[in-house]
């Protein structure tokens, strides 16, 4: 159960993360940025997937900002930050970190880097400047690949 529905394993990224009521914002981002067909397709793709109050987070503004036409080339950056290709479940993130000496770093499909490390049980992820976000949903499998609920935006390197 992701934002009260129901995730069903046999389903997509995007037909799964459109009933989630903590995913709202993310659906409308992926939606305006022109990348519901990437995010449907065969995959397989590893989603942080940041919930409503995530982007609430950002400075006022900034998602309705980021939602303007003229602003779909970075949306897509933005989004596509949270995407790895490949499935990486938990256990093997866990596993990269373990064997990076405490920290493990993703390529995303942006082009930019993601860094992951553990703070007691949870799985962080740290992007290019700094900000960090706990993984509050792990392994959330879709038929194309795998999400990771998370509780913070990630934002790529300028």
């Amino acid at each position: 159960m992701v934002g009260g529905a129901e995730m069903y394993p046999s389903k997509n990224i995007v037909e799964n993360a459109v009933n989630s009521q903590d995913h709202t914002t993310l659906v409308a981002a992926v939606k305006a940025a022109g990348l519901v067909d990437v995010l449907a397709g065969e995959g397989p793709f590893t989603v942080f997937a940041p919930t409503n109050a995530a982007f609430e987070k950002l400075p006022e503004g900034t998602v309705a900002t980021l939602l303007k036409d003229e602003n779909k080339k970075q949306l897509q950056t933005i989004l596509t930050y949270h995407v790895l290709a490949g499935d990486y479940k938990a256990k093997d993130i866990m596993k990269a970190i373990k064997a990076g000496n405490g920290t493990a770093t993703f390529t995303t499909v942006s082009g930019g880097k993601l860094m992951a490390m553990m703070d007691g049980d949870a799985v962080k992820v740290k992007d290019e400047n700094g900000n960090v976000a706990t993984v509050t949903i792990a392994d959330v499998n879709q038929s194309n690949g795998v999400i990771h609920v998370i509780d913070t935006v990630l934002l790529p390197g300028k």
